[in-house]
């Protein structure tokens, strides 16, 4: 997965990508940040990310990704990768009704990892497979309004929403924290970190390694 060359941004903000495995967390990633799309592709170990800069409020954001794994084996190399955190999308499919079910896992997880004014909003991805829709959009809208998070459904596999997505948690994390709390940023000394298996050294590399979905 390729990064963006572009080192010109006014701010650089982490967001977090999180949900269940198999859901297109992956593939929501290579759509928003190269417009591709990998039909069959491996499972994320650990925790990846890439980045990608966007004009939002005037200025130049450069988004951080993190993309991290849904297995329950990888849970614990993930949990300090919340920390600085400025938003984060929760991630479903459609088609699966027990990935929406553990989202509330999902949230608590977040909201106990995470910093208290990170701006979250849910996703329903694989929104193409219109006849394999198991989870109704009013349902999952109403629960986020319950909760007080965004949300939003999307097509990885065609792009619906991917940008808009991104788009709108920019901006949300602009109004929810304000311009000068904004410029608490996450340095990194790498465009791309992937953690092996759990109890392993931590890798750094510039290349992506294959993602689920």
């Amino acid at each position: 997965m390729s990064r963006s060359n572009d080192e010109d941004y006014d701010y650089l903000f982490k967001i977090v990508l999180i949900g269940d495995s198999g859901v297109g967390k992956t593939n929501i990633l290579k759509r928003f940040i190269n417009n591709e799309f990998q039909l069959e592709s491996k499972p994320t170990i650990g925790v990846e990310f890439a980045t990608k800069t966007i004009q939002s409020s005037g200025k130049a954001v450069k988004c951080q990704i993190w993309d991290t794994a849904g297995q329950e084996r990888y849970r614990a190399i993930t949990h300090a990768y919340y920390r600085g955190a400025v938003g984060a999308f929760i991630c479903y499919d459609v088609t699966r009704e027990a990935t929406f079910k553990n989202t509330e896992k999902w949230l608590t997880e977040l909201k106990d990892h995470a910093d208290g004014n990170i701006v979250i909003i849910m996703i329903g991805n694989k929104i193409d497979a219109v006849d394999q829709r198991i989870v109704r959009t009013d349902e999952a809208s109403n629960y986020c309004e319950q909760q007080q998070i965004g949300f939003i459904e999307t097509s990885a596999l065609d792009g619906t929403n991917i940008d808009v997505a991104f788009n709108k948690i920019v901006a949300n994390i602009f109004n929810t924290i304000g311009s000068k709390s904004v410029k608490k940023v996450i340095q990194v000394e790498s465009e791309h970190v992937v953690l092996t298996e759990p109890k392993t050294t931590q890798t750094k590399s510039k290349k992506n390694s294959e993602g689920c979905c």
